[in-house]
């Protein structure tokens, strides 16, 4: 079960002020605990080849190196090349377009039937194995060469027979992913202070408060614009986004015939839980939503800076994906961190005194 950032960062917050130590920022939180969760992750390795050279428990719950592999299975990815030209074969990406691969495990000829391991070599083997006849490369026996986060495939679909066209399921790649930052999302109150965004944090996804006008409007349509604000209208898209929903905030007296100056429609603070979007699509409020609307609005299109990814915003978190079972060390971490925020060794030296008598423990 992944960890959750609401309980980690109000655990932090509530010894940081019993102590009055000091305060840590949604900000500095999120830089940190992203940092401590690599950490962790990147001593799952250690760890496991640790006890690989121990002596081994079969008991049920009791084996360090299944914990450990449980561990690591949640970052575990096998999928299709992300670009291809003339048999080189790009690895994954993520959907910020960045290489996803961290740890490389097998390469797989999806080809072919039976979907083969493609051997791995060299760059003198690699040419070895094409001169010689007797190691030459086959269908059911492929190899590869990594260069630059790609991979060259030996023989190419090009020269089947009948040739294939390439395509990037070509070639499936098993490998270990990087944790994903962490985000401790938050709106602001009243009074400033930081309140709790929930909502999964979505690169595509359209940001809370962004308005759009009414490009169309059915003929007739009116409404009572005593009620100022009508809430929680649904939405359909050009794209392939989903969730979206809608205020609209109509001004002037009584019941008003909408127009597209005195009506503005914007995203819900409490009911959106839209993803999927992109500039460029167009949102839809269909007829019968609210007040005596008789067709469709279709409202001005979607531009980046209404959607997540393409504009640094505070909405929506990223949870922990290791295991609540290290909330300890993470609590504990991030609070040694926290002690060279704020400048406070004690912090800083009753941390690492519970850490290293907690990884003792574990290890004896």
């Amino acid at each position: 079960m992944e960890l959750n950032v609401n309980t980690v960062y109000t655990t932090v917050l509530s010894i940081l002020n019993k102590e009055q130590r000091g305060y840590m920022t949604p900000d500095e939180f999120n830089k940190v605990a992203t940092q401590v969760q690599l950490e962790i992750f990147e001593g799952f390795f250690q760890d496991l080849n640790q006890y690989l050279r121990m002596p081994k428990t079969d008991e049920e719950f009791a084996s360090r190196i299944a914990h450990i592999e449980e561990e690591i299975q949640v970052f575990e990815e096998y999928k299709s090349a992300s670009s291809h030209a003339s048999g080189v074969y790009d690895f994954p990406q993520d959907s910020s377009n960045k290489n996803e691969v961290y740890r490389l495990g097998s390469v797989y000829f999806n080809a072919v039937p039976g979907t083969p391991q493609i051997e791995l070599v060299g760059r003198k083997e690699y040419k070895q194995q094409l001169m010689s006849p007797l190691t030459q490369p086959s269908k059911s026996f492929p190899i590869g060469i990594l260069k630059n986060d790609k991979v060259e495939v030996y023989p190419k679909v090009t020269t089947f027979n009948p040739a294939r066209a390439t395509s990037i399921s070509d070639v499936k790649f098993s490998y270990i992913r990087k944790p994903k930052d962490i985000l401790w999302g938050y709106s602001l109150g009243n009074l400033g202070q930081y309140i709790y965004d929930s909502r999964t944090y979505s690169s595509t996804m359209l940001l809370i408060g962004s308005t759009y006008t009414p490009f169309n409007i059915p003929g007739g349509t009116t409404v009572d614009a005593q009620s100022s604000t009508y809430k929680n209208i649904p939405t359909t898209t050009s794209g392939s986004g989903s969730g979206a929903i809608l205020n609209a905030q109509v001004s002037g007296t009584g019941n008003v015939a909408v127009t597209s100056s005195n009506i503005v429609f914007s995203i819900n603070s409490t009911l959106d839980k839209s993803n999927g979007y992109a500039a460029g699509d167009t949102l839809t409020v269909a007829a019968g939503s609210f007040g005596n609307l008789s067709g469709n609005i279709s409202l001005n299109a979607i531009t980046a800076n209404q959607i997540a990814g393409t504009n640094p915003t505070t909405q929506g978190s990223s949870q922990f994906e290791i295991d609540s079972s290290n909330q300890t060390t993470v609590i504990l971490e991030i609070l040694k961190y926290s002690g060279i925020i704020i400048r406070d060794p004690q912090i800083i030296q009753a941390a690492q005194q519970e850490l290293v008598q907690n990884e003792a423990n574990e290890k004896r």
